[in-house]
């Protein structure tokens, strides 16, 4: 590869990729209980079915240092199974073994006759091929000639009503084959935001600026919806006050298919949950809840004075919200203060 010729950096080291070593699980994952769809490999998102690619194959690399590990590579998902669609490439750096995915993605298939598409003449897939790609950023004249093997941003462009959900590198000025990747439906897509940068070029080459961060839901956390795919976000000049020209996916399926049963949960603790052994003068010990809030910790509010006392299932703590520190509990102040310090082990689950 070639980085002095293809960047115009005088500060790029030209270097042989190094593979990160892939990472992996010092033993196999155990085999839950059967039971809805948990651990089955795949999610289903409502019209959109979804399954972890982390086989990848190495597209191009960077690196604006003489440490070969502070370098960068991009990569494509490989072993995509048949039905599945690749929804963009991956980024990381090579400081980490190599562990990240993204998402393969499949259209969902209605057993119903009366939902299928034969069926409803406003019916629109899921998915489907973009119309073509928009070089994001390349060589400065693009000449394969001039600079050989570089790297080739490329984002699909949508037909109307869809929306991309990531970008394709190539090393060659072509643009990618159509097949590449999939768009999807807008409606199935939520909003993602862009965060931890992976890549910045400006302080390198200022009159070629480019910078790939990783990407995430807007809408997160328990209540949201929004559901990262795992591709990178890049730009020569996005600036975080513009909306990004990808989306992320929206879970619209409200009965969580595949969050595990109590069966399962049960099976994940006792091949997960520590084992902890206490020395034998030991005198500061868990509790349950229960006995914790029972026995005297106290609901504080910033701006009250005064603590409030916690109902022993708890039902009146706060919902929602952040952690903003705006409440917080903590042990009564009164003589009961020591006995709570101390818990009590025989309540403990």
């Amino acid at each position: 590869m070639s980085g002095c010729k293809c960047f115009h950096w005088s500060s790029v080291v030209n270097f042989s990729q190094p593979q990160p070593q892939t990472f992996s699980l010092p033993t196999p994952i155990t085999q839950w209980p059967e039971g809805q769809g948990f651990a089955s490999g795949t999610i289903n998102l409502g019209e959109i079915e979804v399954l972890l690619i982390t086989k990848f194959e190495f597209v191009w690399g960077c690196n604006l240092l003489k440490d070969k590990k502070k370098g960068v590579s991009f990569y494509k998902p490989i072993g995509v199974p048949k039905g599945y669609f690749s929804l963009g490439h991956y980024c990381q750096s090579n400081d980490k073994p190599l562990k990240g995915f993204v998402f393969g993605a499949r259209e969902v298939v209605s057993p119903e006759p009366e939902n299928s598409c034969f069926c409803n003449p406003d019916y629109s897939p899921a998915l489907l091929k973009p119309l073509d790609y928009a070089l994001i950023w390349s060589p400065d004249d693009g000449s394969q000639e001039n600079h050989g093997e570089c790297g080739y941003f490329w984002l699909p462009q949508p037909p109307e009503g869809y929306k991309a959900l990531g970008f394709v590198v190539t090393k060659k000025p072509e643009k990618p084959e159509l097949e590449e990747v999939r768009c999807v439906r807008a409606n199935l897509t939520d909003q993602c935001e862009a965060y931890c940068l992976i890549l910045n070029t400006s302080s390198k080459s200022p009159q070629k600026p480019f910078a790939v961060w990783k990407t995430r839901p807007q809408d997160r956390g328990m209540h949201g919806k929004g559901v990262s795919v795992g591709t990178l976000f890049c730009s020569s000049n996005w600036t975080s006050q513009e909306e990004l020209h990808i989306a992320c996916l929206k879970n619209l399926n409200p009965t969580l298919h595949a969050m595990p049963n109590l069966g399962q949960i049960h099976a994940l603790i006792r091949h997960y949950g520590p084992t902890v052994f206490f020395h034998p003068r030991e005198v500061f010990l868990p509790s349950s809840v229960s006995w914790f809030f029972e026995n005297g910790a106290l609901l504080h509010r910033s701006g009250a004075s005064v603590g409030e006392t916690i109902d022993a299932a708890g039902s009146n703590l706060p919902c929602g919200g952040t952690n903003d520190g705006e409440y917080w509990i903590d042990l009564p102040s009164d003589d009961r203060r020591e006995r709570v310090k101390h818990g009590n082990l025989e309540s403990a689950k």
